[in-house]
């Protein structure tokens, strides 16, 4: 956490600095640029599999294979009632008032989570605390919506997961804790003064001045912690920590248990949030916020300080086990879609991101 000597030996680094910072702390590189090297490994398996669209196969049950542009309320449909959270879907360019008039109807109060039915990276996922936040979050051309009851539950998670179907049980290979962004008061120094001498703060400063307005400017008590961001996403500035030392027997008996009811399942990454892992491991407590298919990382990779040699390591170890998984089911009769199926659905996921990103 930052403190006053901290704030009053470097208030603001200069800008040579922080572009080093930004080089050598890959964790923030472009999405596109930290993936580059992957694309001849990408091209092998396509190679190795036989397919263009090898990944299809690996999750049948989920649209695309839960790599792009999949329908997050089909997914969690899929998965057994008792680990969710209340979730409604809303069409397109819902008001406030059906937002309202479905927050009443499935006995919802603020906050509630609002977010894309069809979106990735955590675009437009965020918290809603009152009815004013609700009119200016629908202000802007909105597609079809999931109103998700807020989990209060002090640890959130991602799990991931995989069974190849020749195997009778899966296997848990990275779970990261997610750590949302936050600043420590000292009773001296303003929100926008301690995010300045916060080298991961500092980089969100714009959204994060859009959503506190005149609380940027306000000195918090000594030993106050200031929530930031409410949404642990990456791309929100949340850091994402490494707990593979968690995994066990239990907690992969848990997601056995979860994942045995999905159909058509096989690879990828549960976000959750729970009371402990202790009750996780006896599958009590916890509620399941998404389950992401062929698209999912290893989030434990983004550990800050963690080696660029090792994510890749553990990039193309799971993208190896994502082909193997399609090969299998292949074998065992699943059909991956063709060329002109998957283009005419990347086509699709390319309109919608027009119409909605842009």
């Amino acid at each position: 956490m930052s403190t006053t000597k901290t704030i009053a030996s470097n208030p603001n680094p200069p800008k040579w600095k922080r572009l080093w910072l930004d080089f050598i702390r890959w964790e923030y590189w472009p999405f596109h640029l930290l993936y580059a090297p992957i694309l001849p490994y990408w091209i092998w398996l396509i190679l190795k599999t036989r397919s263009l669209f090898f990944f299809t196969a690996a999750n049948p049950g989920i649209e695309f294979g839960g790599m792009l542009g999949e329908s997050k309320e089909k997914i969690l449909r899929s998965i057994d009632p008792r680990y969710l959270p209340t979730t409604v879907k809303l069409h397109c360019h819902a008001t406030a008032e059906d937002v309202l008039h479905a927050m009443n109807e499935a006995g919802l109060s603020f906050p509630v989570i609002l977010k894309p039915d069809i979106g990735e990276r955590g675009w437009s996922v965020e918290k809603i605390s009152d009815a004013r936040e609700l009119e200016a979050y629908l202000s802007v051309s909105r597609p079809a919506l999931l109103l998700q009851a807020f989990v209060d539950l002090p640890i959130e998670l991602g799990v991931f997961y995989y069974r190849k179907p020749s195997m009778h049980k899966g296997r848990i290979t990275s779970i990261v804790q997610k750590r949302l962004l936050a600043v420590e008061g000292d009773g001296v120094h303003t929100i926008h003064e301690l995010m300045n001498a916060d080298d991961r703060a500092r980089r969100y400063t714009q959204p994060i001045a859009l959503r506190l307005g005149r609380d940027m400017h306000r000195v918090p008590h000594h030993g106050e912690r200031v929530e930031l961001m409410p949404i642990g996403n990456h791309s929100r500035g949340t850091a994402f920590l490494n707990v593979n030392h968690e995994i066990d027997a239990a907690l992969e008996a848990v997601f056995d248990e979860v994942a045995r009811s999905i159909d058509g399942f096989h690879f990828g990454r549960f976000d959750l949030r729970c009371a402990s892992f202790e009750e996780l491991r006896a599958g009590s407590n916890f509620n399941i916020l998404e389950l992401n298919g062929a698209g999912a990382e290893p989030a434990h990779i983004y550990h800050p300080g963690s080696s660029l040699l090792s994510a890749y390591k553990d990039i193309v170890f799971h993208l190896n086990l994502l082909a193997d998984i399609a090969v299998e089911n292949m074998k065992m009769g699943t059909t991956p879609m063709t060329v002109f199926e998957g283009w005419r659905t990347l086509q699709g996921i390319m309109r919608y991101n027009r119409t909605y990103k842009t």
